[in-house]
């Protein structure tokens, strides 16, 4: 029995209607990676704030003006605790934190940590107007893993971009000159006013605070960064508790690189250094003349038997510890490869 060409047609554009009860099939028609895409926005876009600030400038004549910036932040918790960039909010006389339904909030200040390009602000919001981010793990990453960042580039609120992992493990400087290590480098776009925003996986889970773009001008793609999440879990309950980190410091103030290693110029004096025995220049008087015999210095060509060649690295090793701690450092003293523990004191403010 032939079936009428007429009919076979209405049956087959039957099947593309919708059943009763169902969405129509063009409207849900998604990709596996479309899924993932839409589920990290739509779990994660109201976790993310715009923070305005307001910094008084002087010009000529002691005229004094007043310059807006802009960045973005995360919520941490239902009570209003806010993470951004220490960059974002440096200098600022105010701060106004704006939710995912434009409510706003004047922030205070809770604490900062320049080295690590942190800081933490509170804001006294209805806990139902929060909406925490989720943590992830950032020791677990690894190069090609899609990324996401949402942020406000340029004031566009929780703008959404995609990425992969480009690598890890990266070195870059702080605002305050210091060196973070283990950041994440991306190559999801990140433009002005997405710093201080997260970088998400595809679970929806923070792995980093995007903090930095490198780009040739004229270009609008580059390289981001974003400090691991890891690290932000060590900083942010120090900023709760004391409005800074409290890190570990050797007293060594000036140390210069050599052939050999790093020769150590010059101690805090009772320092944690110069208490464990390390010695710097020898200084003696010769007539009406001081001498310094560098020769007498101590060479550190390690810290717990990982090398280090410059000033930078063996500083920030130490913050990275806590004060108390003890770290042993290799020295080499009159042609000899020596060992010297040294209990580290609380690095300066």
């Amino acid at each position: 029995m032939k079936v009428p060409i007429l009919a076979l047609a209405l049956a087959a554009v039957a099947q593309l209607q919708p059943q009763p009860g169902t969405q129509s099939v063009y409207s849900d028609d998604l990709s596996p990676s479309e899924r993932i895409n839409v589920y990290v926005y739509e779990t994660c876009n109201r976790s993310v704030v715009n923070i305005t600030t307001r910094i008084v400038t002087e010009g000529f004549f002691g005229v004094y003006g007043e310059t807006e910036g802009m960045g973005s932040g995360i919520v941490l918790d239902k009570q209003g605790h806010i993470l951004t960039n220490y960059h974002v909010i440096a200098d600022a006389h105010d701060v106004v934190v704006t939710l995912y339904d434009s409510s706003e909030y004047r922030a205070k200040f809770v604490g900062a940590d320049p080295n690590s390009d942190t800081a933490l602000l509170r804001i006294d919001a209805p806990p139902e107007k929060l909406f925490p981010i989720r943590l992830g793990d950032s020791s677990k990453l690894r190069v090609g893993l899609e990324v996401f960042a949402i942020g406000n580039p340029f004031g566009l609120g929780r703008t959404m971009t995609k990425g992969i992992i480009s690598s890890l493990n990266r070195t870059v400087r702080s605002p305050n000159d210091r060196l973070i290590k283990g950041v994440i480098q991306t190559d999801a776009a990140v433009n002005p006013g997405n710093s201080g925003g997260p970088l998400l996986d595809k679970h929806g889970r923070m792995i980093g605070m995007t903090m930095a773009i490198k780009a040739r001008v004229g270009q609008s793609s580059g390289i981001a960064f974003a400090i691991p999440v890891n690290t932000i879990k060590r900083v942010v309950p120090q900023l709760i508790r004391y409005g800074r980190v409290i890190r570990g410091d050797l007293g060594i103030l000036e140390a210069y690189p050599t052939g050999q290693g790093l020769l150590v110029w010059q101690l805090q004096p009772g320092g944690a250094a110069e208490r464990a025995g390390i010695r710097g220049p020898a200084v003696y008087r010769r007539g009406p003349y001081l001498v310094i015999d560098r020769s007498a210095a101590d060479v550190i060509v390690a810290i717990d038997d990982q090398p280090v060649r410059t000033f930078e690295e063996l500083i920030s090793y130490a913050e990275n510890k806590k004060p108390g701690d003890i770290v042993v450092l290799t020295v080499i003293r009159d042609g000899q490869r020596i060992k010297i523990p040294v209990r580290l004191q609380e690095a300066p403010r």
